[in-house]
């Protein structure tokens, strides 16, 4: 897990107190809001419609049960008694006041937690798959490796002032749950013929305003030899990346203007400039940093399932949230569990003080003090006994955590739009909480089968419809929120960019045009085997255009 070590603590106390002073002349008039704004960024604070938000690093979204209720502790007094676990794997507080901002980095930083490189043009939180070190089809943890980036890339001198924000994801499985190639640099693990592990290197790929999918610029670099080969690559970004347009500022733009033949030759020549030297990581110091990601010793008490198959006889809601929000495990007798934060017409993502004070009580007896935050908003004890599920499942559902919707339609990713954000155009969380409750029934849910809906308040994509089956962006027309749907989307190996069918929809009419979609997959479909996206790639767009528009 994710440790500091003397360098950490030192730099975080260091800037937690150079932050207070700037804090303390910003409100005593001797900063005006723009001096002020660079400084904010770089300690995650930003500023919103109505209030400052701070956004807190989980790096590749793990931490412990101490850690979460220091989170809690903070919700509590400096908020509103909630958080907003976010897609990139971090929590967001949206009301803390400024003059209390110090004091919340000193709170984090007695818990080895802060929130720099959370903002701004550089290398953000490095994220990660939410089961790693568990899932049953993983080649190897990818968390080591992203510890490693993390510390090349905090206050790295090169790379603070990019010419945009910089994002890194890693997977380690056969299954992509990263999203990798939407990222600026994906890293997916792989082992050589010799059984050596390297990692296959993509870059390009992002949503936004221009969303596109990654390319592969190098199929297998060492792993010692790593930090070498993104060093380049973010050496050829920092030179060419354009810095006259922040819309095509990104290193998508660069790889698409530039080609990926020459980008490659780019990187190809960095690379050899600079490998062999300090960036050489030593197999040593890998295996070292590896050793603060050792498996719990999971006793084999546990290897038996007899007590939950025997409680799920019994409870038909255990059994239901059994079946979905359960992942295999790489140990028998052992599972990951999605605790959701998607009840059926909540806010995705957010979750009470006193939930997460819950979830990390469950950690601590159950779990061994482990929990992740997956880039999907919810919560993952990654290491549970199956005979311990009962126990978890029915303290989950005596505090709202109990929903058994996880990759079903009511999992729905979605950014804060226009509720909190500046940037937003429209809302994001009351068509969440509709197309929730609209189709919140479990039954119909998993009769639909695996289908997400992602929604974007603005172009910005935070909340992913790039790549949800299902996709809505809120659009401003005239002063009236419109919402256009988009299909096809996906994250994963198959990554796909959904395709705008057609004109928005206005806010009350976007249930009504998601359940359309449905009836007609549910009407078309060649059996429940089918999946939605299956049925799109066959049916092609043509009859969910004619039953949402008809004539029109």
């Amino acid at each position: 897990m994710y440790r500091y070590d003397e360098f950490d603590r030192d730099f975080v106390a260091a800037r937690t107190a150079q932050f207070a002073d700037q804090v303390e002349r910003r409100l005593a008039g001797e900063l005006t809001e723009d001096e002020f704004r660079p400084l904010r960024l770089q300690n995650g604070v930003y500023l919103q419609l109505h209030a400052y938000m701070l956004r807190i690093a989980i790096p590749y979204g793990t931490l412990s049960g101490r850690q979460m209720r220091r989170l809690a502790l903070i919700a509590r007094e400096f908020d509103k008694g909630y958080g907003h676990f976010t897609t990139r794997q971090n929590i967001q507080f949206n009301w803390p006041r400024l003059d209390d901002i110090p004091r919340i980095l000193g709170l984090l930083a007695e818990v080895e937690m802060h929130a720099i490189q959370t903002s701004g043009n550089c290398i953000r939180n490095v994220t990660a798959d939410h089961f790693a070190g568990a899932a049953a089809d993983e080649i190897a943890d990818p968390r080591p490796i992203a510890e490693v980036l993390r510390q090349w890339s905090s206050i790295h001198p090169e790379f603070l002032f990019l010419p945009r924000k910089f994002k890194i994801a890693v997977s380690g499985a056969a299954t992509d749950r990263a999203a990798i190639r939407f990222h600026d640099i994906g890293l997916q693990l792989v082992k050589g013929a010799d059984g050596a592990v390297g990692y296959e290197v993509w870059v390009g790929g992002g949503q936004g305003r221009t969303p596109m999918i990654a390319k592969l610029v190098n199929a297998f670099v060492p792993e010692t030899e790593l930090l070498s080969y993104l060093e380049a690559v973010l050496r050829v970004y920092n030179r060419f990346g354009r810095r006259d347009n922040k819309y095509k500022a990104r290193i998508k733009i660069l790889v698409h203007e530039t080609g990926l033949d020459e980008l490659r030759r780019q990187i190809e020549d960095e690379y050899a400039a600079i490998r062999g030297g300090v960036l050489t990581v030593p197999a040593e110091e890998i295996r070292r940093i590896e050793a603060y990601f050792a498996p719990p010793a999971l006793p084999a008490r546990a290897v038996s399932s007899d007590r939950l198959e025997a409680a799920k006889r019994e409870n038909r809601a255990l059994a239901d949230f059994a079946l979905q929000n359960l992942n295999p495990h790489k140990v028998p007798g052992y599972a990951s569990l999605t605790v959701s934060l998607k009840p059926v017409g909540g806010i995705p993502g957010d979750a009470t003080a006193e939930q997460m004070e819950v979830v990390a009580g469950l950690a601590e007896r159950y779990g061994f003090d482990e929990i992740r935050v997956s880039h999907e908003q919810n919560l993952i004890l990654p290491h549970v006994a199956l005979d311990d599920v009962p126990a978890i499942f029915e303290v989950l559902a005596a505090h709202g955590l109990a929903t058994a919707n996880a990759g079903l339609i009511t999992d729905i990713i979605a950014c804060p739009g226009l509720d909190y954000c500046a940037l937003a155009n429209a809302r994001s969380i009351p068509i969440a909480q509709a197309i929730s409750s609209r189709l919140g029934d479990l039954e119909r849910q998993r009769d639909i089968g695996p289908l997400s809906v992602k929604i974007s308040g603005c172009i910005n994509a935070c909340g992913h419809h790039h790549v949800g089956h299902i996709g809505i962006l809120g659009v401003d027309r005239k002063g009236e929120e419109l919402y256009q749907i988009t299909l096809g989307g996906a994250p994963g190996a198959n990554a796909a960019i959904g395709e705008i069918v057609g004109p928005g929809f206005p806010a009350d009419g976007v249930p009504d045009a998601i359940e359309t979609i449905v009836e007609t997959y549910l009407a078309n479909r060649t059996g429940p085997e089918e999946t939605f996206l299956t049925a799109l790639g066959r049916l092609g767009e043509a009859p969910f255009k004619e039953a949402l528009y008809g004539s029109r």
